[in-house]
């Protein structure tokens, strides 16, 4: 872990019980609900090893981490009934590896640009309370059903 890092300083928040967007542990990685959910279900999978890129993983682990990052967004589809979801695993500000995996509607605003062209303003929603802890069980229960199909 790296303490200047944004990403290892959730996973620590996460462990020490206090991230309130935190969904579930997985072999590989954490789930966590985004900050922001203007595009509801924005979903996160942070990887437990702090490296750069997927090719710096031994592979073996990669490909776990591929495994389960799929299995990540059948939850956040099944979880949230988007029409598409969209994969990204950019790093160019935090470069601890992590997917950001937003589900996507056709009443989105923008809806056919990339999810960092809407306007920062207008993609900035903070979940009250009641709508966070709803959203977690829905996307929890999803991926523990998921478990049980592998």
């Amino acid at each position: 872990m790296n303490r200047d890092c944004l990403i290892c300083q959730r996973i620590n928040l996460i462990k020490e019980g206090k991230n309130p967007y935190f969904v579930k542990e997985l072999e590989t990685g954490y789930v966590v609900l985004g900050d922001h959910q203007t595009f509801e279900g924005y979903t996160l999978f942070l990887c437990k090893e702090h490296v750069a890129n997927l090719h710096d993983l031994p592979e073996r682990f990669r490909e776990k981490f591929l495994q389960e990052m799929s299995k990540v967004g059948e939850a956040v589809f099944a979880a949230f009934s988007p029409d598409k979801l969209n994969y990204e695993l950019p790093g160019n500000t935090d470069s601890h590896l992590h997917w950001h995996i937003f589900p996507r509607r056709s009443t989105d605003e923008k809806a056919d640009k990339a999810v960092w062209e809407v306007e920062k303003d207008k993609r900035s929603r903070v979940p009250t309370e009641v709508e966070l802890t709803e959203m977690k069980s829905r996307l929890f229960h999803q991926l523990l059903y998921m478990n049980t199909l592998s």
